[in-house]
């Protein structure tokens, strides 16, 4: 009777265990996912500013 209440004593904490591991794995691919648009919405500003640059350039040079 000890050998069976063991195997599912450590099945329940196997359990346990891999459920702990997918809460962190959820939360570090929100936290990823977070850091990704944001570095999304820093490129397409950098573009932006760059693009404006360029279109001033092109303005500058054509008067010069």
């Amino acid at each position: 009777m000890f050998w069976p209440m063991l195997a599912v004593a450590l099945g329940f904490l196997g359990l346990a265990v891999l459920g702990v591991l997918a809460v962190r794995v959820f939360v570090e691919t929100r936290r990823l996912g977070r850091q990704v648009a944001d570095s999304a919405r820093r490129i397409d500003r950098a573009a932006e500013d760059l693009e404006r640059a360029t279109v001033r350039a092109a303005r500058a040079a054509d008067r010069a």
